[in-house]
């Protein structure tokens, strides 16, 4: 079983890249659970999921990696027990630290074969994102095992490049790339890095 946590601020893009991922990994024959911290997020809940044909939980009124460890945890046993997936894929709210996300599964006893984190920056409020809270950047993008800057679609000439120098030097030996996910627009890129 891998699991893959989508960790990126609010409004980043982390629902519309959900939906592309499971369609992607459905497709693929491959058994995938969802599971959504909405927490007062404007975004697609649990029940539509539900609705469109995936294995969907949902984690209402709090953070995964705060308030709702022991939520998340209890979920994720339920998945495996009752669902068994292949993929399970983790959207946590975008004020969660995905690190924290990462050690919650890790500790928890579904004994993943893998552990993921997919940073995602989202191009059209990097500036102002980086400006007013460049730490909390810093930190939710730390441990991203690769980073996406996503809507590239709405990029400004030189702004994918100027936001790709900033990320490789802040964030080293990881792999970066610009997707749109509402596009399509290189997201094979991304479908050839996932297991």
């Amino acid at each position: 079983m891998y699991v893959y946590i989508l960790g990126g601020f609010l409004g980043s893009g982390k629902t519309t890249l959900l939906m592309k991922l499971a369609s992607m990994y459905t497709k693929r024959g491959e058994k995938t659970a969802l599971l959504v911290n909405e927490s007062g997020e404007i975004g697609v809940d649990g029940a539509t999921l539900k609705a469109q044909g995936y294995d969907a939980m949902e984690l209402p009124n709090g953070c995964i990696c705060c308030s709702l460890s022991g939520t998340l945890q209890t979920a994720l046993k339920n998945i495996k027990n009752d669902i068994d997936p292949d993929i399970i894929i983790v959207e946590p709210t975008g004020l969660a630290l995905p690190h924290k996300v990462k050690e919650l599964v890790n500790v928890s006893m579904i004994d993943p074969d893998e552990t993921y984190i997919i940073g995602i920056a989202d191009i059209q409020r990097f500036d102002d994102l980086v400006k007013k809270k460049e730490q909390f950047f810093k930190m939710q993008m730390s441990h991203a095992d690769f980073i996406i800057i996503n809507k590239k679609d709405l990029a400004r000439p030189g702004q994918i490049e100027e936001v790709t120098k900033w990320l490789n030097s802040e964030f080293p030996n990881r792999p970066v790339f610009s997707v749109s996910a509402k596009t399509d627009e290189n997201i094979d890129q991304l479908y050839e890095m996932m297991r």
